[in-house]
């Protein structure tokens, strides 16, 4: 066959037939109307049922048509691609639905006199009132915890990465894998015990904070351990090689190269516990009150504040736990909005 006869042939022929790329959206709309008509003409209710429906539709009609057009191979990349889609939307769609949920329900009473005053004054089944004891006790108890874990557990990821060899580095890193899984409640148990009842200082905010940093240190030990090995060896070689000490590297070119993912982590495990209940109803007990001294006597905090108001069963308290429910998720998402500014400012340069 001469060079001539070989390019002739028009390009299009190597190739199968395949499908539009409006494809995927005309088989999940199909599929979802084909899945209302199944589940209305059954006679089921519920949205999750048609949902279930027609993500199997979607799935099955996917392949069934890419088999026939473009082969089994192809349609076997359609199928693990529906799946991934179908995956996603199961996980979106109940968060923004309980997004949704929240801010309808707790925008009704939330504003700028709700922030700032507390229910010391009005009884739990009368409107008014508001979060401000309840929010000042968790920003102080989750400052007391992020002061006592944040220094632990990054050294402890310092010393379990840059120094760590021998039974004793695995001795710690084993602990640190069994404290990731320890229930709340049994870190507010042990702090009770030790804290209150051998030791007996009383019911505070700071009990509270301790019980709160068991749970928050193996978090920051992972997160900052993982975030330091990624630290190319390069860098340390190199902080090495020109005579500057360990301690030195790892202050000045270590900790600096990692810092974005670090604070990362932090906020992180910041989030994990701003919503924990079990601690403080053992150990700060709560007040309607406000208590600015986290060193003495009970103290409120969101979470319980939500559990209490929620408990309480009346229209004004269920207002009230919406938005204060609607108020922990805000600060939630300003943390995780600060980290990642942090995380962008403090990230390596990579251009010349």
């Amino acid at each position: 066959m001469s060079h001539a006869t070989l390019h002739s042939r028009p390009a299009s022929s190597l190739r199968g037939a395949t499908l539009p790329k409006w494809f995927p959206w005309a088989v999940a709309g199909a599929s979802a109307a084909l899945g209302y008509g199944i589940s209305a003409a059954a006679g089921l209710h519920s949205e999750i049922q048609w949902a279930l429906i027609a993500a199997l539709l979607f799935v099955g009609g996917s392949f069934a048509v890419s088999a026939k057009v473009e082969g089994r191979r192809q349609a076997r990349d359609r199928t693990a691609t529906s799946l991934v889609w179908v995956a996603f939307l199961l996980a979106v769609i109940p968060l923004a639905s309980l997004t949704w949920e929240t801010v309808e329900r707790g925008i009704k009473v939330l504003d700028g006199y709700f922030l700032t005053h507390s229910m010391g004054v009005v009884a739990d089944t009368e409107p008014g009132g508001g979060i401000y004891h309840a929010l000042l006790g968790t920003l102080e108890q989750v400052g007391l915890a992020t002061l006592i874990s944040v220094p632990v557990g990054v050294l402890t990821a310092i010393y379990l990465v840059e120094y760590g060899r021998g039974r004793l580095a695995k001795a710690v890193t084993f602990f640190v894998d069994v404290m990731t899984g320890i229930p709340s409640i049994v870190a507010g148990l042990f702090v009770l015990s030790l804290w209150i009842l051998i030791l007996g200082m009383g019911y505070s905010g700071f009990a509270g904070a301790m019980a709160l940093s068991i749970l928050m240190i193996p978090v920051v030990v992972r997160s900052t351990e993982e975030m330091l090995k990624l630290v190319p060896n390069e860098l340390r070689e190199a902080s090495l090689a020109l005579g500057v000490p360990k301690w030195r590297t790892i202050l000045k070119v270590v900790l600096p190269t990692s810092v974005g993912g670090i604070t990362t982590g932090v906020m992180l495990a910041i989030a994990r516990i701003t919503g924990e209940t079990a601690p403080v109803l053992l150990l700060v007990w709560g007040t309607n009150f406000i208590n600015a001294n986290p060193f003495q006597d009970p103290q409120a905090s969101l979470p319980m504040y939500i559990y209490l108001q929620y408990t309480n069963g009346s229209e004004a308290a269920y207002d009230r736990a919406w938005a204060a429910a609607l108020t922990l998720i805000a600060f939630i998402m300003i943390l995780n909005l600060v980290a990642r500014g942090i995380a962008r400012w403090k990230a390596p340069q990579t251009g010349r």
